[in-house]
């Protein structure tokens, strides 16, 4: 199959041909003729899947006939939980739809008003938001979404997580009940499945890439560590890594995502720090040196788990593990990306007991551990550590219902086997 056999209108197939698209993925290949055909979608994907292009093409597909509406009165609505996605969402519209003549706005918290109100005062196409500014925009009356034909939730789990839902339910109440929503989730639990079944009408499922086919291709690797004091100098010796090109490192909080930020660049790194409290002007400058590789190690928090698409992350390093065992999956996921392989490596202590179970049940097998000569922990992992979820096999010569990564070291033992490797670099 090949993106000519959708019979998209020729401008817009010569911008994906210009793109270097050749063969839709997976998602693509499903979801496109659906969304052509007018059925609201609900799409599971996870980021990195093509999953943008997959209800953006067919959408600009619809733009390309009819005409524009009144000032302020998008035909076209994109939301998303955060602002780098937001910016994403865009910048591949404007590439796909390059030869279309369209205009579009983009509307996010953090960024001046005055700009955002001069682009609503005029015919609009297409609008990309954060649910945030757009009830902002609502309230003030600057926005109708009145003429809204297709309405697109990204990640709608996350904003969920966020704490969108009633900002959600909402904005779609401002859009005619007549419209085409393509809802687009990497997990579907019963929160989503209830919002859905109140925003979708007859929705075609499409189901792609689960959380273990998107990280088969990431090297995952877990690290002991006795306390903060061994996490630190785990740290300095992990980023010396030769083969390390860029990286994402994530912290639990915005203070130590500064905080770590300040001390590698003090060690005479290239780094910087993402997260929420930074305005939009500095969030959209750190990301566009991180793409232009001014930037190779980025301390951030969430906020750049998802939605952050940037081919050059050779490796993610998980200084604090998340709470949640999803976001694991997300966060590992901004490498190894578009096919490439990736490394992702998480630093544990004993007190990160609870998180590392959930992610190992989540993910449905045991992280395997690594040591680095010179810098071995002291400390056991407590034994109670549970196995996995279902799927789990035992190894060659384990014991029968062990989990995969867990060989038998006689009877009694809680012995977890690791992994040791080493690289020309000392031990810094």
């Amino acid at each position: 199959m090949s993106f000519s056999d959708f019979n998209f209108a020729p401008n817009i197939l010569k911008a994906i041909l210009e793109c270097g698209y050749e063969t839709p993925t997976p998602i693509q290949a499903q979801a496109i003729p659906k969304a052509l055909a007018g059925h609201d979608l609900i799409g599971s994907a996870q980021t990195g899947t093509g999953k943008t292009a997959a209800f953006m093409l067919p959408t600009l597909q619809k733009l390309s006939t009819g005409t524009r509406t009144g000032k302020g009165a998008p035909r076209v609505l994109v939301l998303t939980p955060t602002r780098e996605l937001a910016g994403q969402v865009l910048d591949a519209t404007r590439s796909y739809g390059k030869y279309l003549g369209l205009r579009s706005a983009i509307l996010l918290g953090g960024m001046p008003y005055r700009e955002q109100f001069r682009s609503l005062a005029q015919p609009l196409d297409l609008v990309v938001a954060t649910p945030g500014r757009l009830i902002d925009h609502l309230e003030r009356g600057s926005l109708n979404l009145s003429a809204v034909e297709v309405l697109v939730l990204d990640e709608a789990d996350r904003m969920l997580d966020m704490g969108f839902k009633e900002d959600v339910e909402k904005i779609t109440a401002a859009t005619p009940a007549g419209r085409q929503t393509l809802l687009f989730t990497a997990t579907m639990d019963r929160t989503m499945a209830d919002l859905a079944r109140k925003l979708l009408r007859d929705p075609v499922r499409i189901d792609i890439a689960g959380k273990s086919n998107s990280i088969e291709n990431i090297d995952q690797r877990l690290h002991l560590v006795d306390d903060l004091q061994h996490k630190h100098r785990m740290l300095r010796h992990l980023v010396t890594d030769n083969t390390l090109t860029q990286a994402i490192i994530f912290s639990a909080t915005k203070r130590d995502a500064d905080t770590l930020a300040r001390e590698l660049t003090a060690q005479g790194h290239r780094a910087a720090a993402l997260h929420g409290d930074m305005t939009q002007a500095a969030r959209n400058r750190t990301v566009r040196d991180l793409r232009l590789g001014r930037i190779r190690l980025l301390v951030a928090t969430d906020v750049a788990a998802r939605g952050l698409d940037i081919s050059g992350i050779s490796h993610v390093i998980n200084f604090d593990l998340p709470k949640f065992a999803e976001d694991y999956v997300h966060r590992i996921g901004r490498t190894g990306r578009a096919g490439a392989s990736g490394t992702a490596i998480s630093l544990a202590s004993g007190n990160d007991l609870a998180p590392l179970q959930r992610i190992q049940r989540y993910i449905g097998s045991v992280l395997p551990r690594y040591v680095i000569p010179g810098l071995e922990p002291t400390r056991a992992m407590p034994t109670s550590e549970r196995r996995p979820g279902p799927g789990r096999r035992p190894e060659p010569g384990g014991r029968k219902g062990a989990p995969a990564g867990r060989k038998n070291y006689g009877a009694g033992s809680k012995r977890e086997p690791v992994v040791e490797y080493r690289r020309k670099s000392r031990p810094v």
